[in-house]
């Protein structure tokens, strides 16, 4: 892999495609060879920023007649090392690809470039009655939430990405343009490429364009939080209301070990015990109406103390505190990293999972708080560890293996939204066995070369 090109030369080519937006930086090499993920650091030859598809397609063709590799580059919030640049190359950073190109009111949809957030994306849809939903935690891009096929707080309501990108534009590994679809809101024409680049974490080709379905905003919003003695007691509570078909937009879990850092990061008093958090959307009497039977529901389940935050800078501080258990977590543990990681199952096997894995974290006296998706399965364990300290670095990458198998035994799978990245390759194969050729076949045929972000989702060395 790489290119006899140095450096110099490879900027100098890229300036003549795209000025001045070509850098060697140090510092911005740096930037881009890290995230918020615990792997090591890798960066880029060159990092780029191009502003239209035609720029886009001339640096893919440069870059495939170097045969140099290709890493497209969001907003760095990864955390499966889905952007490290493991064998050099060109990263695509799509920070001036942030724009909205069209906005569809009556079809309730819109058209936007890759490096655009979801912050900025709600903030240019403010005024037309429609918001996009999915929430990851992180102001993440476009491009990266689809690359990643990334969910969050609100998919248990709305969907995940594969659910709401409609059609995207994307440069493949030759410099073609294709686009894998129209607006209409079904199609049964061909192969679903939407879906197969969704998900692919850049190593099909390059996103350069996404249409998204939007949602209209709810006209009243409830919030609330309630804790619980067990993970047991929290956990069937969440089943419960979603058997019941309450629609809840958001029902979120903390252990008592993250509870503590949230209380001690954002000045809260909340018991620190197994706690969910609520959110309901709909209109004022819908909103009651799930709301009371939630709280029967939790009251059934031996909940405690269901707090309601109706106003929106309550509900503002409520979910700040859940958005923020990254930091908050951090805080349990001053100086250390953490080895963030996700696991789904199906619902039935959440409690069991969940409470198995919360011992085994116990048992490996590393501090490990759990927050999840639990509408939906999917929970997340922040490993707080020592780079430095081998035995502590040992005992987390065991209790993450651990955790894993223990979801694929429970048909579940290795990441519920995280992507595989580097820090999944090892656990695609027990999940999916004899699959993972099937997708090697796929990307031999759009990227023989293997120049499409090398080294993610297939073992070192196997990607083509």
């Amino acid at each position: 892999m790489g290119s006899p090109v140095g450096a110099t030369t490879l900027v100098e080519r890229l300036s003549a495609i795209i000025g001045l937006r070509a850098t060697v930086a140090r510092s911005v090499l740096e930037q881009h060879g890290q995230s918020e993920a615990y792997h090591r650091f890798l960066p880029p030859d060159v990092v780029v920023f191009p502003e239209t598809t035609q720029e886009v397609v001339e640096i893919v063709r440069l870059c495939a007649n170097l045969h140099m590799p290709i890493i497209p580059f969001g907003a760095g919030t990864s955390l499966e090392g889905n952007t490290a640049a493991v064998a050099g190359g060109v990263c695509i950073d799509f920070a001036r690809m942030n724009k909205v190109l069209a906005v569809h009111t009556g079809d309730m949809d819109v058209v936007v470039q890759p490096g655009i957030t979801r912050k900025q994306l709600n903030a240019e849809l403010r005024g037309t009655g429609l918001f996009f939903p999915i929430d990851p935690g992180a102001d993440a891009s476009i491009g990266g939430m689809s690359s990643t096929r990334a969910s969050g707080t609100m998919a248990v309501r709305y969907g995940t990405m594969k659910d709401n990108v409609m059609a995207l534009e994307v440069v493949l590994a030759d410099g073609r343009v294709i686009r894998t679809g129209k607006r209409a809101r079904k199609s049964s024409a061909g192969y679903d490429l939407t879906r197969l680049f969704v998900g692919a974490e850049g190593t099909l080709g390059v996103i350069t364009e996404i249409t998204l379905k939007l949602h209209p905003l709810p006209q009243a919003i409830s919030a609330a939080v309630c804790s619980f003695d067990t993970l047991q007691d929290a956990v069937d509570t969440a089943i419960a209301v979603i058997q019941s078909a309450v629609p809840v937009a958001r029902i979120e879990l903390v252990d008592d070990v993250m509870m503590r850092g949230i209380n001690s990061h954002s000045k809260l008093g909340y018991r620190e015990a197994p706690t969910l958090f609520f959110e309901f959307h709909g209109s004022e009497a819908g909103v009651a109406e799930q709301a009371e039977a939630a709280e029967a529901i939790a009251a059934d389940h031996g909940g405690r103390g269901f707090e309601w935050a109706k106003a929106a800078e309550q509900r503002s501080r409520l979910w700040h505190a859940r958005d923020n258990t990254l930091y908050a977590g951090l805080g349990l543990k001053p100086g250390a990293r953490a080895m963030i990681t996700d696991v789904c199952v199906p619902v039935s096997r959440l409690a069991e999972c969940l409470t198995e894995t919360r011992k085994d974290a116990d048992a490996s006296d590393l501090v490990a708080p759990i927050v999840g998706h639990v509408g939906d399965g999917n929970f997340h364990m922040l490993i707080l560890i020592d780079p430095a300290n081998s035995d502590e670095v040992a005992r987390a990458k065991a209790l993450h293996a651990r955790m894993v198998a223990r979801a694929i035994a429970m048909d579940g799978t290795c990441t519920g939204e995280h992507g595989i990245g580097l820090g999944k390759i090892g656990f695609l194969v027990d999940e999916l066995g004899d699959a993972v050729d099937v997708m090697r076949s796929v990307k031999r045929a759009l990227d023989p070369q293997g120049l499409m972000n090398p080294g993610k989702i297939f073992a070192e060395g196997a990607g083509i």
